[in-house]
């Protein structure tokens, strides 16, 4: 017992040296660095998330925007896309986006049917070539059209809305910062309670 407690007395002197606060100040400024880091994450995503939205709206490089937004809050912390309280879930939606490659589809289907119209016609005049100013010929073009006509194309508006979840933890200025703050707030909790058992056992 007696050599227990002057070994517990030794190390007691040996690590009164190293002041628990010195951890605890540590921490303390760690945790300031990565609120501040987590913060500038956060300011990050919504300027990419506001180029996503620009590029959206004038049709140029919204892929681009978009895969800049996507690799950035995958790889950082607190960079949920949000678009705020009151705004539908996808918060990304490519509105305009979308609205072009509809009118896009429709503009393609009446080109395409305006073909088929005048290839009915064609078609009806060869089959019927007695029809007195197209009279009999009606029935014969609309059946021709309702056979190849082209129908306005659905196009799912669900590959026009995104979601992206930030990591958990990523490698950057706050990643580091969590770690250096947890370390050194276990270290002042574990050298404060060893300083405080040490002190008990050699009494």
């Amino acid at each position: 017992m007696d050599i227990d407690r002057r070994y517990a007395h030794h190390l007691l002197t040996r690590i009164r040296k190293v002041k628990p606060w010195y951890f605890l100040v540590i921490a303390l400024a760690s945790g300031i660095v990565c609120v501040t880091a987590l913060r500038q994450n956060n300011l990050h995503m919504a300027r990419l998330r506001d180029a996503v939205y620009t590029a959206d709206y004038s049709g140029t490089g919204v892929q681009q925007a978009l895969q800049n937004l996507q690799v950035y809050v995958a790889a950082h912390m607190n960079t949920d896309v949000s678009a705020g309280p009151n705004t539908p879930y996808p918060p990304i939606q490519l509105e305009y986006t979308y609205d072009r490659a509809v009118q896009a589809a429709g503009q393609a289907a009446s080109t395409a049917n305006a073909q088929i119209y005048t290839d009915a016609q064609h078609h009806c005049e060869a089959a019927i070539p007695n029809g007195f100013s197209g009279r009999y010929r009606i029935a014969c073009v609309q059946d021709y059209v309702n056979a190849h006509g082209v129908a306005l194309p659905n196009i799912p508006d669900a590959l026009y809305k995104f979601d992206f979840l930030s990591a958990r933890w990523s490698p950057d200025m706050a990643g580091w910062s969590m770690v250096a703050a947890v370390a050194a707030t276990l270290c002042c909790a574990g050298l404060w309670l060893m300083q405080w058992w040490l002190r008990r056992i050699t009494r």
